[in-house]
């Protein structure tokens, strides 16, 4: 089994942060893999600052654990959500591994969105039943 955690970030006009890897196409919500020793909470803060410039400040929400059986077989994502109050800016993550980070409205995103992706926002945003599905 493998485990990934990915955030929901609002910053304070109600946008949501994407990044964009170097070595995969489409936008994401910042995450990544829970790495031996970490809690999921722990992987989550590393992975908002190293993707997204984000340090947060608060305990973030979890909003749900989700099955990515479509793209890694016996994969699970825990997805949280970081408000507006719960950050503040890191360092620049712009280098290997992200190419691009944007801020967005969660209910417009970009085009090239990964699926997974506006399926979360338009479940937290326009309150779509939730799929337990990435």
């Amino acid at each position: 089994m493998t485990l990934g955690v990915r955030g929901v970030v609002e910053n304070a006009r109600g946008e949501v942060l994407l990044v964009r890897h170097t070595y995969t196409k489409g936008l994401f919500l910042p995450g990544g893999g829970v790495e031996r020793g970490e809690t999921t909470e722990e992987s989550l803060r590393r992975e908002l600052e190293e993707e997204g410039g984000v340090k947060v400040t608060r305990t973030p929400e979890l909003i749900g654990v989700f099955s990515n059986h479509r793209v890694f077989r016996n994969d699970h994502v825990l997805l949280y959500r970081v408000r507006s109050d719960a950050w503040v800016a890191g360092g620049d993550p712009i280098g290997r591994e992200i190419s691009e980070i944007l801020w967005c409205d969660p209910r417009i995103p970009p085009e090239d969105t990964t699926p997974g992706t506006q399926r979360r926002l338009r479940e937290l945003f326009y309150s779509e039943p939730p799929s337990l599905m990435w």
